[in-house]
C-alpha cells in the first residue's frame, strides 16, 4: 500500500467531476466559473497526484481511463461524505442532533417537573439522544469534572471549584413508617420530626455517598435527634421495602412518595426546614454543546 501523502484538494474533486460529467473541458470551465486554462492545469495536477491518466483528450474528444472511471465513483463518496459530515456539524452546532450525557439520582425520574422536561426534550429533539446515567450525587463529581457526563442532576453537596450548579428545586422530605406503625395514626398523616427520634432508622450507607445521607442527619441534628440507625442500605428502593418489613422508619423525598407499596406511609414534616434541593451541576470552564444548553434552559423552566 502506497503511504504516500498526496496533496489532493477538494476543488481537484469537483473540477475532475465536472469534466467527467460533461466530457468537455469548455462546458466544465463554464460550470464551475472558471476559464479552461486553470482548470486543465489543475486536472494535471491532479493526475500528477494521483500517479494516473484520468482522462485521455485530444482536440475533439474527452474520455474516461478506466483509471477515471473508478476514480469518478470514489470522488462522488468523498464529496457526499463531505457534504454529510459538514451537515451534521451544522446541525449539531443548531442543536438539532448529537448526545448528551446526564448523570442522575435514584429519584430524579420520580420529580415530575424533571420527568416532564425530559419528555417535551424527547419530543421536541428527536434526533438527539440523552445517555442518562444512574448514580449517586457524590458519584456525579468526578464524571462532571472530566467531562463524561454533560450534566448532573444531584442533591445538594459540596462541590469543588470547577463545578457551578443552579437550583432546580426544593423538595419536601417525608417520614415513611409501616403501615401498622402508631405514627401512620396520626392526624392528616402528619407529624414532627421529634416523634422519630427514638425510632430505629432505615437509612442509605455514608460510603455509598448519596448527598440524602448529610442533608438529614444535618436536618435532625437542628432538631438534636440522634438517630438509632439499625440499617444501612444503598438504595432508596430498599429503604422502603425494609419500611414495609416492619424492619424501621426513614426520611426520603416526597417524589419517592409516586411509589406506592401498600403496607408502607408516607407521612407530611411539620417542619419547613425539612427540605432538600435538585441542583442542576455543570462544569464551570467546558463548553456545552447547543443541545445541552436548550434541555438546561427546558429543566429550569419547568
Amino acid at each position: 500500500m502506497n503511504t504516500e501523502l498526496r496533496h489532493i484538494e477538494l476543488r481537484h474533486l469537483r473540477y475532475f467531476i465536472a469534466v467527467a460529467e460533461t466530457l468537455h473541458f469548455g462546458r466544465a470551465a463554464e460550470k464551475l466559473h472558471i476559464s479552461q486554462p486553470p482548470l486543465s492545469q489543475q486536472i494535471q495536477i491532479l493526475e500528477q497526484q494521483v500517479g494516473a491518466q484520468l482522462l485521455e483528450r485530444n482536440n475533439r474528444n474527452v474520455r474516461l481511463t478506466p483509471a477515471g472511471k473508478l476514480f469518478l465513483q470514489q470522488a462522488w463518496l468523498i464529496i457526499e461524505q463531505v457534504n454529510q459530515a459538514a451537515d451534521r456539524a451544522a446541525r449539531i452546532h443548531r442543536g438539532e442532533l448529537g448526545e448528551i450525557t446526564v448523570g442522575f439520582t435514584s429519584s430524579t425520574p420520580f420529580i415530575r417537573s424533571i420527568s416532564a422536561s425530559l419528555l417535551a426534550f424527547r419530543q421536541q429533539h428527536p434526533d438527539i439522544h440523552i445517555q442518562m446515567v444512574e448514580t449517586n450525587t457524590k458519584q456525579q463529581i468526578e464524571p462532571l469534572l472530566n467531562g463524561k457526563f454533560d450534566i448532573g442532576l444531584m442533591r445538594n453537596t459540596t462541590l469543588p471549584d470547577g463545578l457551578d450548579h443552579q437550583l432546580l428545586l426544593r423538595e419536601p422530605l417525608m417520614a415513611l413508617v409501616h403501615q401498622d406503625h402508631p405514627l401512620a395514626k396520626e392526624p392528616d398523616s402528619v407529624i414532627s420530626l421529634r416523634q422519630l427520634a427514638r425510632e430505629p432508622f432505615v437509612f442509605f450507607d455514608r460510603k455509598v455517598g448519596t448527598g440524602l445521607y448529610d442533608d438529614t442527619l444535618l436536618l435532625l441534628k437542628r432538631f438534636d435527634i440522634q438517630p438509632y440507625i439499625t440499617q444501612e442500605v444503598g438504595e432508596a428502593m430498599t429503604i422502603i421495602g425494609l419500611v414495609s418489613a416492619g424492619l424501621g422508619v426513614s426520611i426520603l423525598p416526597a417524589s419517592f412518595a409516586r411509589i406506592r407499596v401498600d403496607s408502607v406511609r408516607y407521612l407530611t414534616l411539620k417542619e419547613p426546614e425539612a427540605k432538600t434541593e435538585v441542583w442542576l451541576v455543570t462544569h464551570r470552564q467546558r463548553t456545552l454543546s447547543a443541545a445541552a444548553k436548550m434541555l438546561i434552559n427546558l429543566m429550569l423552566k419547568e
